[in-house]
């Protein structure tokens, strides 16, 4: 069975070009979130292994969002994502409770499996 993936992102462009790109290389996408409450009641309902997270979303920091489905009972693995570099987003990335962080405009299949696989 293929890892399961919630994407987490305010734009639904960016959502559909994610799913795409994630399914084609073998990966289940679940669901999809606009921003971070939506993506923690997803997280509950669907319980994805794998979730892609915006850094940057509407209501909340994606790095709050991580926070907080890192104390899930079973968390899964998160994946960063933003337009901006991981050098603009500073260290507070590289605390975040996540596996990894790709640049929007990095995201592939195989960069993505690297880090959830």
């Amino acid at each position: 069975m293929p890892p399961t993936v919630l994407i987490v992102d305010d734009h639904p462009t960016f959502r559909r070009f994610a799913r795409r790109l994630l399914e084609e290389f073998g990966f289940s996408v679940v669901g999809e979130a606009p921003d971070g409450a939506a993506a923690i009641e997803a997280t509950r309902r669907l319980r994805p292994e794998t979730v892609l997270l915006d850094v940057l979303l509407p209501d909340v920091s994606g790095l709050v969002v991580a926070a907080e489905l890192a104390r899930e009972q079973s968390p899964p693995v998160v994946v960063l994502t933003s337009s901006r570099s991981a050098s603009d987003l500073g260290a507070a990335l590289r605390e975040a409770p996540a596996r990894g962080f790709i640049p929007k405009a990095s995201l592939t299949g195989p960069a993505f499996a690297e880090l959830v696989t």
